[in-house]
């Protein structure tokens, strides 16, 4: 079923009634219909019920017989979801709908939002980068994120784990914005609800996907063109040369925006990514100001919302994937404690391990990090060396063997 999309210098009349939502929920939510197809059908038929009525007829053009649209009853589901969870339907053409996001080819129709709006008419710069971030790069992500937030810039990301925590963490108390894979009300992944919660209370989650959708790994680049559609530019910290960060990136110039990155080592594969783009042309960041230069201009005054109070928010605690789960309270006939030592000693390890890479980074600073007593880190450390995994360098830093 191959419906052509064609364009329209004319935005659809947002939904102003209960049954007008039903109808664009119908509409969008039907078999086969994406953003550019509703918009077609919007032109082509004027409103949303209209085009519910032709689409039996299109389907059947295009050779789909018996073809039923969305029932009602599963848009007026979502709708009763959206309230119970207090989400707001922006849809496109509402003057709240974001000026840049409707500006690129497949802008969603319809955005559920939780959190404060107003947010999406300010200035708005995508940060994104590795799930598996190392401590430089997560301290590079709240760094990069907080004094672009106190230049007047809201933050965008993807609420995952690493760098995109990092940026949302560093920027609550001046407003960032989260886009969700799933259903705005579900709070993915789980180690980031409290994060979630944070941003929904100070900033925006936005989604396209239905209520309580669970996402799943066809959603991300498509919630990926989303963060790059909302923002003037999108900066890459960390991204591997396969990676959804890099799926951004190329939805960034494919709308038209600019593309930066965070150089990293060689030898890091979790730089190969950024490396990669600023062989190709993207500018090489190194701190804020190289952002606003690449942009050229600066937010208009008043942009910034409690500039003067922004400080860095630690970053909520969060397993790596090679934390093994705790073991069970010793009794004193068996022998837990040995291997309870064993496993939160394994558990450290991977810790550290996913904290280093070939850049050198100073033992305290990596302490500071794993948020764990220095006698705790200090002999696993010296088990790491031994083992070859980490090397020790002149001035008390450490890297990761490649």
């Amino acid at each position: 079923m191959t419906w052509e999309p064609t364009s329209s210098t004319h935005p659809p009349l947002p939904p102003t009634t209960e049954d007008d939502r039903v109808s664009w929920l119908r509409l969008l939510r039907s078999s086969r219909v994406g953003p550019a197809t509703f918009f077609r059908l919007m032109n082509e038929h004027g409103n949303a019920t209209a085009a519910l009525g032709a689409l039996p007829d299109v389907a059947r053009a295009a050779g789909i017989d018996d073809y039923r649209p969305c029932p009602v009853g599963v848009a007026q589901a979502e709708l009763r979801a959206a309230r119970a969870a207090g989400a707001r339907m922006i849809c496109a053409g509402d003057p709240l709908y974001p000026a840049l996001l409707a500006q690129i080819t497949d802008a969603p129709p319809i955005l559920w939002a939780m959190g404060d709006p107003a947010i999406l008419a300010r200035p708005m710069l995508a940060l994104v980068g590795a799930r598996n971030a190392s401590s430089l790069g997560t301290r590079m992500a709240r760094s990069l994120a907080r004094d672009l937030a106190e230049a007047g810039f809201v933050i965008v990301s993807g609420l995952a784990r690493g760098i995109d925590t990092a940026a949302h963490a560093a920027t609550l108390d001046s407003g960032t914005l989260a886009v969700q894979a799933g259903g705005v009300d579900v709070l993915y992944p789980a180690e980031n609800a409290g994060l979630a919660h944070d941003i929904a209370a100070t900033g925006l989650r936005l989604s396209e996907q239905p209520m309580g959708l669970i996402p799943q790994a066809r959603h991300f680049p498509r919630r990926n063109r989303i963060i790059s559609g909302l923002a003037q530019a999108v900066v890459v910290i960390e991204a591997a040369a396969k990676s959804g960060s890099l799926i951004t990136a190329r939805c960034a110039l494919d709308q038209g925006r600019e593309v930066m990155a965070v150089p990293g080592h060689p030898f890091d594969a979790r730089s190969s990514g950024c490396n990669m783009l600023i062989r190709d042309g993207a500018r090489l960041v190194r701190n804020a100001s190289d952002v606003i230069e690449g942009l050229g201009q600066v937010p208009a005054a008043g942009t910034a919302r409690h500039t003067s109070a922004v400080k860095p928010a630690p970053l909520p605690a969060s397993a790596p994937a090679t934390a093994l789960p705790p073991a069970p309270a010793p009794t004193p006939d068996s022998p837990q404690p040995a291997r309870r030592t064993l496993r939160e000693t394994a558990a450290l390890h991977g810790q550290i391990l996913a904290r280093l890479g070939p850049s050198p980074l100073a033992e305290d600073q990596l302490i500071r990090d794993l948020d764990s007593p220095a006698h705790q880190v200090a002999p696993a450390l010296l088990t790491l060396e031994l083992e070859g995994r980490i090397l020790r360098q002149p001035g008390g830093l450490l890297a990761r063997a490649t």
